[in-house]
């Protein structure tokens, strides 16, 4: 629509003024609602408010307290069945994990961390293999769990930030069996903003470290010495 401004002696006629007048109100209502949406400083959202999409992460903390709200723990052993001409990965795994970890301002490890894994839960794709492993080899019924009393953690870096990957090894004592024994978990872990830290970890030990008794099964010739544990985990941060 073309707008048709009448001029008398240099002066704008109402319709011309009436025109104009319309034309401001539309000018300010768009250039309203274009600062509504644009982001606000540093960073903020549509809002205008802090932590809206861009804004910043929070700053990185020294220490942190660690609780386990979702987990699982699984072994793997290699074994060699009668007329089988190869070898088979017997994988069991146990989703009944908790306990609690602190990671201490100067990067130690907090007094009373410790980790828990149900043996009684334990389940492969036989159960056979299940029953024997419980009954004879972890007697669950004397030794239900597996204990890691983590003692010192390395790779983490002292102020550790809120979101982002990093490797770590875990070292701590592990008691299987009733048999108490230093080992290492190797591990990665992602930090999110939303306070949680997932990720998995893994470490290996023979049958004779905790005096465990090889299954006999069956079918089953022969078993390696072999036992590699494998612990997926997410935590709550504090």
């Amino acid at each position: 629509m073309k707008h048709r401004f009448v001029v008398w002696g240099g002066n704008i006629s109402r319709v011309g003024s009436l025109g104009l007048m319309v034309g401001g109100i539309f000018l300010m209502v768009a250039v309203s609602s274009a600062m509504a949406q644009s982001p606000g400083p540093g960073g903020s959202g549509p809002s205008g408010r802090p932590g809206g999409p861009g804004a910043p992460p929070p700053p990185p903390t020294a220490g942190m307290n660690l609780a386990v709200t979702e987990g699982s723990a699984s072994y793997r052993v290699t074994e060699q069945f009668v007329g089988i001409d190869f070898p088979n990965d017997a994988i069991g795994s146990s989703s009944t994990v908790a306990g609690t970890i602190g990671i201490a301002k100067d990067g130690t490890i907090v007094p009373g961390s410790k980790m828990t894994i149900d043996l009684r839960d334990l389940r492969s794709d036989q159960d056979n293999r299940d029953n024997f492993i419980k009954k004879n080899t972890f007697e669950t019924d004397k030794y239900p769990t597996a204990e890691f009393v983590p003692t010192k953690i390395t790779g983490l870096p002292l102020m550790i930030p809120m979101q982002g990957q990093s490797g770590f090894t875990l070292t701590g004592s592990m008691t299987i069996h009733g048999v108490t024994k230093e080992i290492a978990f190797q591990g990665i872990a992602t930090l999110g903003r939303d306070n949680t830290v997932a990720g998995r970890a893994k470490t290996n030990f023979t049958f004779d470290t905790f005096g465990l008794t090889v299954p006999k099964i069956g079918r089953l010739m022969s078993v390696d010495n072999k036992i590699d544990l494998n612990l997926v985990f997410k935590f709550k941060r504090s």
